[in-house]
């Protein structure tokens, strides 16, 4: 089977491919790191007027979705130029707020979030950390014991992450119950597809800076590049990441959740793999916080346990294994 994108969903990456390339997103990134959100929402509205937002909710809602293919296509570019903020996160409140059994909360809310005039942010659990719960305007915490979704009142101080612009809180307890049971699987799955859609990105990204890069730096009075040794590894996770691709749209064409954790394990080891050659590539350069690389090398470390840690995810396929047709 082959997945090949259509002509208009190859014209929708391209074109958020330019955009994103025009907004210099590594300072975006430095700023947002740093709690200075206005350059990622002046991004962020960008790519709602783009309609990315609007992929995963109902017309209903105001939005054109659910189109996961679209999605998936979105979150590739956006894993490539590494765009900050709640972005898996927003989707997964989108898919939860739109699957309520009461249509209230999803009026109320999603064209908000469709719009781009707010970010969510959802805490997995109680006690669990939320992504940007500082820079999110709808915070959805889901909590089975004490009335399934609930809407946040605020949050906690801002802890550090493996990835600088993942600013990580935890939600204050109480708040509005939205819904007594909440449809987490489903919302579950989106989100790992949107995660190994961004991966796969942040991978390609890593390898084409890396490639740039052992094409210029010498030794020997030759390029890095030009040695054996060099173009096997990144040959290597090139194959990674080819063989994640196929995976990630194949998920996204049947939003299965075994399709989609292994989308997510394959997408986030093959990028995690990359990081590690451009990091090796790069030497000594490849650690410092204040070359661009350093961006693309936390976000693929960070994304491996984002929504399911591979080991979750190897057991949620493992565990179909008899039971697929």
């Amino acid at each position: 089977m082959r997945f090949l994108l259509d002509t208009e969903q190859r014209a929708f990456a391209e074109s958020l491919d330019a955009m994103l390339t025009a907004a210099d997103t590594p300072a975006v990134v430095r700023a947002w790191g740093r709690g200075e959100h206005a350059p990622g929402r002046a991004v962020w509205a960008r790519l709602a007027e783009a309609g990315v937002f609007a992929l995963a909710a109902p017309e209903a809602y105001e939005g054109v979705g659910p189109l996961p293919v679209e999605l998936a296509v979105a979150f590739v570019e956006l894993g490539r130029h590494a765009v900050p903020g709640p972005l898996v996160e927003t989707v997964t409140a989108t898919v939860l707020l739109a699957g309520l059994d009461d249509p209230g909360p999803a009026e109320r809310l999603l064209p908000a979030l469709v719009s781009g005039k707010a970010m969510a942010t959802v805490a997995p659990a109680p006690g669990s950390y939320a992504l940007d719960g500082d820079a999110a305007e709808t915070r959805l915490l889901l909590d089975p014991a004490a009335g399934g979704l609930r809407l946040a009142p605020g949050h906690g101080p801002v802890r550090p992450s493996l990835d600088p612009a993942r600013r990580l809180t935890r939600l204050s307890p109480g708040g509005e119950v939205l819904a007594p049971h909440a449809p987490l699987p489903h919302a579950l799955t989106w989100a790992r597809l949107a995660v190994a859609a961004q991966a796969l990105g942040v991978g390609l990204s890593l390898l084409d800076r890396t490639v740039a890069y052992v094409k210029q730096r010498t030794q020997f009075g030759v390029p890095v590049g030009s040695f054996q040794a060099v173009k096997h590894r990144l040959a290597d996770a090139k194959v990674a990441l080819e063989f994640a691709r196929p995976l990630v749209f194949g998920a996204a064409v049947t939003l299965d959740p075994v399709d989609a954790a292994a989308a997510k394990v394959t997408a986030c080891e093959a990028a995690h793999t990359t990081a590690r050659t451009a990091l090796q590539l790069h030497g000594a350069i490849g650690y410092t916080a204040e070359y661009d690389l350093s961006l693309w090398l936390t976000k693929a470390r960070a994304l491996r346990s984002a929504w399911g840690a591979p080991a979750e995810c190897r057991d949620v396929v493992l565990s179909a294994g008899g039971h697929r047709r």
